[in-house]
């Protein structure tokens, strides 16, 4: 099995520039210490720092920089939004879209978010695409038919010719920013079902190479047992990002599970 083994880091909105810079030098520096192709590490930064980061991650092939939402439209007058073609024109890899933080505070819709993955699809940029289900749709035991909800009106729509370009993030909101996480069977509970839906709909060729990652205050200290599990590829890390030694700490557990 030769899925991509991947780890990323979402920075949402903290540091200023200065602890920005410095935190994008330190773990470009620590990354192209890694061997070659175990496993991709994306940044996600504000988007202020994309352009410096970007031009501080061409030194080495095992760190790519990403960033952190997009608009559907290409081009046009929506104030404060930055299209898919303009992340593109900058050589950014990836893109994260339908982060619970989206959905819930600015109300993106699934519909208005499939809108966003054809855009970026098209435009040739790798999508992060996250999924996930509130505390309430798991304590009703709704949390697989949620799932299986969400995909149907996103990634069930598209074309499997973009799919290379896929990476699902499974992110249950009841662990996000709160400290609590979901166990390892949990987690492989649902990453499973997740690539029994792409069998189901797609083919199982496309369910055994598109990459399902876990995201969900990931720490260092479940990260080693999390990808453990046959169907958990990587992590999408928030807080823990931020911080070298911790964001490190996951990556190298991550390339001992390879």
């Amino acid at each position: 099995m030769n899925r991509r083994k991947i780890v990323a880091g979402n920075w949402k909105m903290n540091k200023d520039l200065f602890d920005g810079m410095r935190l994008a030098s330190e773990l470009i520096s620590d990354s192209s210490k890694l061997p070659s192709k175990s496993v991709e590490v994306i940044i996600f930064p504000p988007f202020p720092f994309l352009h410096t980061s970007i031009s501080m991650a061409k030194r080495v092939e095992q760190i790519t920089v990403g960033a952190q939402n997009c608009h559907h439209e290409r081009s046009g007058a929506f104030t404060g939004e930055v299209s898919p073609s303009l992340l593109k024109s900058m050589e950014i890899d990836y893109v994260i879209i339908g982060h619970s933080e989206r959905r819930t505070l600015f109300n993106e819709s699934d519909s208005f978010l499939l809108k966003k993955l054809i855009s970026a699809l098209n435009c040739g940029l790798k999508v992060i695409f996250c999924i996930g289900e509130s505390l309430d749709i798991r304590e009703k035991g709704h949390h697989l038919s949620h799932i299986k909800d969400q995909l149907e009106k996103t990634v069930f729509k598209l074309d499997p010719e973009v799919l290379p370009n896929l990476v699902i993030a499974y992110e249950p909101i009841w662990a996000i920013g709160t400290g609590v996480n979901a166990t390892a069977d949990q987690a492989q509970e649902m990453h499973h079902h997740i690539r029994q839906l792409l069998v189901d709909h797609f083919s199982e060729g496309i369910a055994i190479e598109m990459p399902v990652l876990y995201g969900g205050s990931v720490k260092p200290a479940i990260s080693k047992e999390l990808f453990s599990q046959p169907d958990v590829d990587g992590a999408l890390v928030g807080g823990a990002s931020l911080d070298r030694d911790s964001f490190m700490e996951i990556v190298a557990h991550r390339i001992k599970n390879n």
